[in-house]
């Protein structure tokens, strides 16, 4: 949370807006390319799942379901590539790039805090509360719906993926055992599908509660992930 001390320096500055660097440019490079890599992603999964009509003639002249493959597993290589990145980022990073990774779960106050926005989301509370990263509940949000799903999505993908190369070899080393834990292919295409339909839930909520909390809070969250200040209105 924004902390006396933090306006107090803005007001000896004599700003009326305070300005505060908060995301790092790595950050935010991966924020982005995250998110059309997971647009791409559910598109592609979803047409794998309910695959195009099949077109007249010749199938070896008409690979469109062959490239949506193609696509999906080019986006869920730089989907991995980019978790591991943002993993690293994590203990090089400021604070703000640990913060939904590494959640207090046992401090009493941050429940308190996750509470309060509870009651704010839903318009119970008139005045909120100014937070230099992530509100509570956002964190607690994201680290549910991204960082726990994100590797779900990576293991049951990438399971199903190692099926079309058989037994042998590191892929399967690496996977082979996830598919059969779960029960069998079918039962991971399900956990698979829901999965992305969990992920671009949340991906609505997340644009709805940044667009709400940029009108209503009075400080910048979307030009923040751009520029990485963060802006309150004093």
């Amino acid at each position: 949370m924004l902390s006396q001390e933090d306006i107090q320096q803005a007001e000896q500055q004599g700003r009326k807006v305070y300005a505060f660097y908060v995301y790092e440019a790595p950050l935010r490079v991966w924020h982005w390319v995250n998110a059309i890599v997971m647009v791409t992603l559910a598109v592609t999964g979803y047409l794998i799942g309910k695959p195009l009509p099949t077109p007249f003639g010749e199938a070896a002249d008409h690979y469109v379901m062959g490239y949506v493959r193609y696509v999906h597993y080019i986006a869920a290589y730089i989907f991995v590539a980019g978790l591991v990145a943002r993993l690293y980022w994590v203990f090089v990073g400021n604070r703000h790039a640990r913060q939904i990774f590494l959640l207090p779960f046992g401090n009493l106050e941050w429940w308190k805090e996750v509470w309060f926005e509870v009651r704010w989301y839903l318009f119970l509370e008139r005045t909120p509360k100014k937070y230099l990263g992530h509100n509570p509940v956002a964190v607690l949000m994201m680290f549910f719906f991204f960082v726990v799903l994100a590797f779900g999505m990576t293991l049951t993908g990438f399971g199903l993926y190692v099926e079309t190369f058989g037994s042998g070899g590191i892929r399967d080393l690496l996977f082979g055992w996830v598919v059969p834990l779960l029960g069998g292919s079918q039962q991971t295409h399900s956990w698979h599908r829901l999965g992305m339909w969990l992920m671009m839930s949340f991906a609505v909520l997340h644009v709805y509660a940044a667009l709400r909390e940029e009108v209503l809070s009075q400080h910048s969250l979307i030009s923040t992930m751009i520029s990485g200040w963060r802006m309150f209105k004093g």
